[in-house]
């Protein structure tokens, strides 16, 4: 029965060769049964006599409906990067596993943990860290309650595979419309994941990493993980990472095939976080691949953080129900010069959360069905944050600070105590009228409060550059109603290809710096129809969507050249396309690509500029390109040897919401990586930007005019060897 439950476990963990969705696979005859710590592999049939085929296999997903579910039968885009992609990259961040998904956009800016990404357009207004967006690590929120996200604290090296599901009404997410993004860690119970691993590159990247699991008895399990990341990035001032991570899992099997699941985690994490520049400097690190000054006067910005996680999971059967709850909770604190002023935590920020989750198989009509039902609790605090003066600054006419010497704190300008608390239920019933239909309906219902008390001594005036007195004491109240729903339908057209419908909204919780900015803000409304098309065949992929996303009061970002505002655009339509998909040349080369057309624009918004607003009706939402496409290929044969190559391109996209300026975006990015696996033994060579190619990642202009340029990375080559334990 323990070894049933272990092979239950790891189910799920479908391995993938090379390209998002699919699967490069050797059939085999049916296999025995799982022993403890093993990974059961997806089987299709019988090699046939005389030798192996390969085919593509489709992937498992648990994060669109909540249930392991094949991925053409998920009645909505979504995309699932498997094991074996994963462990042939550097993964210094989450940005290397998504590339190759349209409709999704993730950069970094320095290189670490650090990432800006953007699904169908959502998570645009955010100047650090993820919005808009519901982030999870094995069924736990990493997202705050008010949809903030950072990754600073996740090991990007302990990962089995990322699932991506694209637009609003997902099961997971609370008060987000972008979709969810789950990272799936490597079980417990799984001890052929065991490695050491090191790697060394360019710009002075490093990695070590080390993971032991195994069974201590016949009831407990173990698992161990450190990693070390560093990337000193020369080519460009400030612009050094480093984090250290350490983790703990343990798994027991209890009587009537239950299991307990626990896992503590340390992350300390230093991000320096580099300024953009303006034309000028951007021409020279055209010109050159460095990057010497920014054009901004804050020139010591970074985030360095202490990160604390635990979570704990029990799993039973009880009849036709499986009861899943889960209890979770984190402490971190950060020192985080930015703009005009540096945020210190003195206080530990907690998050504590709770999701009690149940699923019954039943009949509806005498067709089978699934529920799946819960509740949800989470509340996100701190007690003493700060905000302080730069210290350290030159100044210029009338005391205008024109640069800062250091990021080290002077006089106290700010001191807050907030609380932010979720409350929620979800439920989802998934009905089988016959063997080609299968429909969802799901919605949740949550309660967003925000409480936050403030005393503000000083703050930094834009317009006069000089820090000069604050509002004093204010206490901000706040409560949103957030619901949220989705209906889906899949129709299996014909055994490889499956057509389906979808129709889902909700809505988009303002963040708590977006409230602070400005306390009038309103909830953002989120309403996405959607058709597509999934194709399976043996040597071939494809899938397709085709979206219409009407957004009410979407909340935007106004860039006034000094710190940035936000406001509520009245409406906004985003219609899209997505294509992607891949072929077997041969049984062990295989080509593909993908292709999205994004259409987003204003239907009315008026953007303060000045004293005065201004109407950008039906002009285009910036940083977003109509046009991006890929193409890639992959190969790996018998002896161990494979390798993968995928070329970027990305289109023009306006600068700013006057549609003003145009960048031309970039072309012919490449990423590769080139493995060889004999044994315990796995090399690997992986490149980003391979031809070194110098552009830039993000370019902004202000409402006064002013442009900046944030520049990609050069080339980073890394070799790494692993050996597995």
């Amino acid at each position: 029965m323990k070894k049933k439950l272990i092979a239950m476990s790891a189910l799920p963990l479908v391995l993938s060769m090379s390209c998002v969705n699919q699967a490069y696979a050797e059939d085999a005859p049916a296999m025995p049964a799982a022993e403890p710590g093993s990974v059961v592999p997806a089987v299709e049939k019988a090699a046939p006599a005389g030798g192996v085929t390969k085919k593509m296999l489709d992937e498992v997903s648990v994060t669109a409906t909540r249930e392991a579910r094949t991925t053409r039968e998920v009645p909505q885009a979504i995309a699932v990067v498997g094991k074996d992609k994963i462990e042939k990259k550097r993964m210094f961040n989450l940005k290397e596993a998504l590339e190759g998904i349209p409709g999704v956009q993730a950069e970094s800016k320095n290189g670490g943990s650090d990432v800006r990404l953007f699904i169908r357009g959502a998570g645009v207004k955010a100047t650090y860290g993820i919005r808009e967006i519901m982030v999870l690590r094995d069924g736990v929120p990493v997202t705050d309650p008010d949809s903030l996200t950072r990754l600073d604290f996740i090991d990007m090296q302990d990962i089995e595979r990322v699932e991506v599901s694209k637009g609003p009404g997902n099961i997971y997410s609370t008060g987000s419309f972008g979709g969810a993004i789950q990272i799936i860690s490597k079980s417990v119970f799984d001890k052929s994941g065991n490695v050491a691993r090191i790697g060394v590159g360019e710009q002075g990247a490093k990695n070590l990493h080390l993971r032991q699991a195994g069974m201590i008895n016949d009831s407990n399990a173990l698992a161990v993980t450190t990693s070390f990341r560093k990337q000193d990035n020369p080519w460009r001032i400030r612009n050094i990472s480093e984090s250290e991570q350490i983790g703990f899992k343990h798994g027991l099997l209890l009587d009537g095939g239950a299991t307990l699941e626990s896992e503590l985690t340390y992350a300390n994490s230093q991000m320096q976080l580099p300024g953009g520049m303006d034309l000028a400097g951007f021409n020279n690190y055209l010109a050159t691949g460095t990057q010497t000054t920014t054009s901004s006067q804050w020139k010591h910005s970074k985030r360095d953080s202490r990160v604390w996680s635990f979570n704990t999971k029990y799993e039973k059967e009880i009849g036709d129900w499986t009861v899943k709850p889960r209890v979770y909770a984190n402490w971190w604190k950060h020192y985080h010069p930015v703009t005009g002023l540096i945020n210190d935590t003195i206080d530990w920020t907690k998050t504590i959360g709770t999701d009690l989750e149940g699923q019954l198989k039943h009949s509806v009509a005498g067709l089978p069905a699934s529920l799946v039902v819960g509740l949800t609790l989470r509340q996100v605090g701190n007690n003493d944050s700060r905000q302080y003066q730069y210290r350290d600054v030159t100044t210029g006419f009338g005391g205008r600070i024109t640069a800062t010497l250091s990021d080290t704190k002077g006089a106290l300008a700010n001191q807050e105590s907030y609380t932010d608390t979720v409350r929620g239920v979800f439920l989802q019933e998934s009905l089988r009228p016959n063997e080609a239909w299968l429909i969802d309906a799901g919605m949740r219902f949550d309660q967003s409060k925000f409480s936050m008390t403030a005393n503000e001594i000083s703050k930094f005036n834009y317009t006069t550059g000089t820090y000069v007195a604050g509002a004093g004491l204010t206490r901000t109240e706040k409560s949103y109603n957030l619901p949220s729903y989705k209906l889906g339908a899949t129709f299996k057209a014909t055994e490889e290809i499956n057509l389906y419908v979808s129709a889902g909204r909700s809505n988009q919780l303002p963040s708590n710096a977006e409230i602070s900015s400005n306390p009038n803000l309103t909830l953002a409304t989120s309403t996405n129809y959607e058709v597509g098309i999934k194709a399976r065949a043996d040597a071939w992929f494809g899938n397709a969507s085709l979206y219409n996303n009407d957004l009410t009061n979407e909340i935007v970002s106004v860039n006034t050249g000094g710190v940035t505002a936000f406001v509520n655009a009245g409406k906004t339509k985003k219609k899209g396309l997505e294509l992607d998909g891949g072929y077997l040349v041969f049984d062990n080369i295989e080509i593909g690509g993908q292709y999205n057309y994004s259409n987003y624009h204003y239907v009315t918004f008026s953007e303060p500029v000045g004293a005065s607003n201004v109407v950008r009706d039906g002009n285009q939402l910036p940083y977003i390109p109509q046009n991006r496409y890929g193409v890639f290929v992959g190969y790996k044969d018998n002896s161990g040897f494979s390798a993968r190559m995928q070329s970027n391109y990305s289109g023009a996209y306006f600068t700013d919401n006057a549609n003003s300026l145009k960048y031309e975006g970039y072309r012919g990015v490449i990423s590769a990586s080139v493995a060889y696996e004999a044994g315990a033994h796995l090399l690997s060579l992986s490149a980003e930007n391979l031809t070194n190619k110098y552009y830039a990642i993000e370019v902004q202009k202000s409402t006064q005019g002013t442009v900046t340029y944030t520049a990609a990375s050069p080339r980073v080559v890394m070799f790494i060897y692993s050996y597995k334990l």
